[in-house]
């Protein structure tokens, strides 16, 4: 299996960055167990946003840093640290991130995987059946290390190998979200665009604030940040617009736009259109039906659709419009799955 380190473009991260970070903390990741955090806790790893430092912050064990930092290795061995994936899923890359670790980052690391129904009791965490799959590699120093993984396989936890000690600010694990539809019944009614099922933000013209895939996370956004926020635009009747991948094809009976924490710069109104497509690619499709005619928005509120939504049958994917620009928190997408 040959391994290639992606190299680092200025403003620009390979493809599989815009897939599903499955060990994000704000999706359900969990880091359940390091060797050693004494620097820093461990769960830092999988905290949002890139790490930051504080120039005269410290602790009474030494130097505040916003990562996984453990201490300098005296006797022989490496660290490492157990994350439980918010999800099983296909994993297509990774970023080891080593932000603002210079003289203390980790030169080399290395990823182990394995699919487990349960970690629950688990104490011993060197005899599963990890599989290497991401062999040792190098690290630099306060820079975003991006690694392609080529295991087809479906895995639930990782073991992140760090050579010999040091620090690493964030750890992400990007790829597809795995669901067993089979056992899902076709009465059950979910949230068909959210990210922890499989859902995906694919495309949109304009996310200055912040980003599109924050749209389809867990929970109300915890700040104005949280949300998909687009620039001011000047242009008379602007449109902006997102487009979202459904977990599964299905029939939507009810919609929630969330505005939260957006006040003075929610958009006026929004409408939704949705399309039947075999690929992701639809942004200039023709084939756009309206599900959500354009409504009226208000400030910093959750606004729920049901008897406003129009029967179109059985669809993939949706194009959120809002006008001119502005900013929502959550949009939930309510329905059943078709098979």
């Amino acid at each position: 299996m040959a391994f290639e380190k992606v190299k680092e473009i200025i403003k620009e991260s390979p493809a599989f960055t815009q897939l599903t970070d499955l060990a994000a903390e704000r999706l359900g990741g969990k880091v359940l167990y390091a060797t050693d955090d004494f620097f820093a806790e461990k769960e830092n790893l999988i905290a949002p946003t890139r790490g930051i430092f504080i120039t005269d912050k410290y602790t009474d064990r030494g130097k505040w840093m916003d990562g996984w930092e453990s201490r300098r290795k005296r006797t022989p061995g490496h660290d490492w640290a157990i994350i439980k994936l918010a999800t099983s899923g296909k994993i297509t890359g990774f970023d080891i991130d080593t932000n603002f670790f210079l003289g203390n980052h980790p030169p080399h690391a290395s990823i182990e995987a394995v699919n487990i129904s349960s970690a629950d009791g688990i104490t011993d965490w060197e005899n599963l059946a990890w599989k290497e799959i991401l062999p040792k590699s190098h690290l630099d120093a306060g820079s975003q290390n991006f690694y392609e993984c080529e295991s087809n396989e479906i895995y639930t936890h990782l073991r992140l190998h760090i050579y010999p000690d040091g620090g690493v600010a964030r750890f992400r694990v990007y790829g597809e979200v795995f669901k067993n539809w089979d056992a899902v019944s076709t009465d059950h009614i979910f949230d068909l665009a959210a990210a922890i099922n499989g859902g995906q933000a694919i495309a949109c013209n304009d996310m200055f604030f912040s980003a599109m895939s924050n749209l389809i996370m867990p929970n109300r956004g915890a700040n104005m940040g949280d949300g998909w926020e687009t620039k001011r635009n000047r242009t008379p009747n602007n449109r902006d617009w997102v487009i979202l991948k459904l977990a599964h094809p299905g029939v939507v009976e009810s919609i929630l736009v969330d505005t939260c924490h957006f006040k003075g710069n929610y958009p006026d109104s929004c409408s939704i259109e949705a399309c039947v497509s075999e690929t992701d690619d639809v942004v200039n499709a023709t084939h756009w039906q309206t599900l959500l005619p354009q409504q009226k928005l208000s400030a910093d509120h959750e606004h729920h659709y049901q008897k406003e939504v129009n029967a179109v049958g059985t669809i993939t994917h949706l194009r959120l419009n809002i006008f001119p620009d502005g900013g929502v928190s959550r949009l939930r997408i309510f329905g059943k799955i078709s098979k």
